[in-house]
């Protein structure tokens, strides 16, 4: 394959956007939002077969000299990652068409473009370029967060903005720092310094700027807030979208920068095993002081945060497998769990406590949805979260030493939590008394009259079809793990072993 053909992955969803502007027929824009993830999607596919016989592809966009030029690069995790973002692209975007909400002015423009930032961040091997990209990424949901949702949207949207801007000036520092200590800021030649033990002192501390900008994006403790008190505002469709794309783009960045340029030794590992304790605790503990579904579901995606970087902890190939095999489980539960809390929400109203109650006997079908989703974070059978869990420890316990054990008792002791806190969301939800009442339509939960529940007063298939695909899919991935196993390996060991990319990248 012609490594010129990876701008198509960009270029693609990026005229796909333009095109929504200008032709504004529903039945146009609709099918550009479900034609340009499937299209990456099946390269994605394409590329990963390839990356068996090629371990890695480049371009050097405009023919400039290698090692200059803007790079983009495919090997086993970048093409593992484009076909996940764009799984949970395609099925989100069935949601919002479920729900209407593709019909609000210019998000279908929005979602493209945010695409485009997503697989630009993915593919670019160069760090100014990756936060040229992640700009492109974050300033559409500058706009969708503030376009669905509860009115609480419009005041954290203030804060979404404002922490985003904040990050990303951080980010461009960190990538102007690089550029000034060490001379570049492609990620191959940087890699090929470190391996040679030229980046130290000043080089080392601008990378752990543009680390520490990426751990922000990505939603880490302490630096958490903005994400809990913003995804759950918007809408539940939106949220999905966000968790799936924004976050992990955040989190593929680290793990790119951090193992290529430092492999299995850095300076900043005790650092992480911190981070990774206090974001896992912090999230499941703070499950227990909200009372709105997605609200709980905002710090898991926190603790699932502390989980993935766990690979990076430990740095070893199996740690980093377990890793990226954790960030594909988390992508889906986690979609699959909003999508079909969105669904109840579209109909009931309301997605609080004190609204929901005895949906287990009116809505089965959503209810084995729910208690799947939460067995999959818990990491129960049968369900993906359970390899995702048992991999993480494994390789921690193979590690040893001081991170392995603090990493064990980590993980044993937030699934133990959040085991609680999961109960405690179903017991208030799906338990209890019928409900007699619901607020249909309600931009906020109760702030309408409450109106009489009927019989008749079920979630309709097409809204819980796309959270039953996505728990559909991590109940598969328990059943038959075997194939994300082999890929996850695959993409780990690219990582470690950098030679192939460094060579592609700079043309040798």
């Amino acid at each position: 394959m012609n490594g010129a053909l990876l701008l198509l992955l960009v270029g693609v969803p990026l005229a796909a956007a333009a095109l929504c502007v200008l032709v504004r027929a529903r039945w146009f824009v609709r099918t550009l939002l479900l034609a340009v993830p499937a299209f990456v999607g099946a390269a994605g596919v394409y590329l990963f077969v390839l990356h068996r016989t090629v371990p890695v592809i480049a371009d050097s966009v405009g023919g400039f000299v290698h090692g200059v030029a803007i790079s983009f690069a495919s090997d086993s995790l970048t093409a593992l990652m484009l076909v996940v973002c764009s799984l949970a692209a395609l099925v989100c975007v069935w949601f919002l068409m479920a729900t209407g909400e593709d019909q609000y002015r210019f998000i279908p423009a929005l979602v493209l473009m945010m695409l485009t930032g997503v697989y630009g961040a993915l593919l670019t091997a160069d760090l100014f370029n990756l936060f040229v990209f992640v700009e492109v990424m974050v300033l559409p949901s500058y706009a969708l967060v503030s376009v669905t949702g509860t009115w609480r949207r419009l005041g954290v949207g203030r804060m979404f903005i404002i922490v985003n801007l904040v990050t990303s000036t951080v980010l461009v520092i960190g990538v102007g720092f690089v550029y000034g200590a060490l001379g570049t800021v492609n990620v191959a030649v940087l890699a090929r310094m470190a391996h040679a033990g030229e980046v130290t002192g000043a080089g080392s501390l601008a990378i752990g700027i543009v680390l520490t900008a990426f751990v922000i994006k990505a939603g880490a403790a302490p630096v958490h807030g903005w994400l809990v008190r913003s995804y759950p505002f918007t809408s539940a469709g939106m949220m999905a979208v966000f968790s799936g794309l924004l976050t992990k783009v955040g989190l593929y960045a680290f793990y790119r920068v951090y193992v290529t340029i430092y492999g299995e030794e850095s300076p900043f590992a005790n650092v992480l095993l911190v981070l990774v304790v206090v974001t896992i605790l912090v999230a499941v503990v703070s499950c227990f002081g909200e009372n709105r579904v997605r609200n709980v579901l905002a710090f898991q995606m926190t603790s699932g945060v502390g989980h993935i970087l766990i690979g990076v902890v430990i740095a070893s190939v199996a740690a980093l497998q377990a890793g990226i095999f954790y960030t594909v489980h988390h992508i889906i539960t986690m979609a699959g769990l909003l999508l079909t809390i969105g669904a109840v929400e579209q109909v009931y109203g309301t997605g609080s406590y004190s609204k929901l109650s005895g949906l287990v006997k009116r809505e089965k079908w959503a209810a084995i949805l729910m208690v799947l989703g939460l067995f999959s974070l818990v990491g129960f059978p049968p369900t993906s979260g359970l390899w995702g869990k048992v991999g993480l420890l494994g390789a921690s316990a193979e590690a040893g030493g001081t991170r392995g054990v603090v990493i064990v008792v980590t993980v044993v002791i937030g699934s133990i939590i959040a085991l609680m806190a999961l109960q405690r969301l179903w017991s208030n939800t799906f338990w209890g008394a019928p409900m007699k009442v619901y607020y249909p339509d309600s931009p906020i939960a109760g702030r309408r009259p409450a109106t009489e529940l009927t019989d008749d007063v079920r979630i309709p298939a097409r809204l819980l079809l796309p959270g039953t695909v996505m728990i559909g899919l991590s109940v598969a991935l328990f059943l038959w793990a075997e194939p994300l196993v082999a890929a996850s390996g695959a993409a780990a060991t690219g990582l470690v072993d950098s030679a192939p990319y460094i060579q592609a990248v700079l043309g040798e």
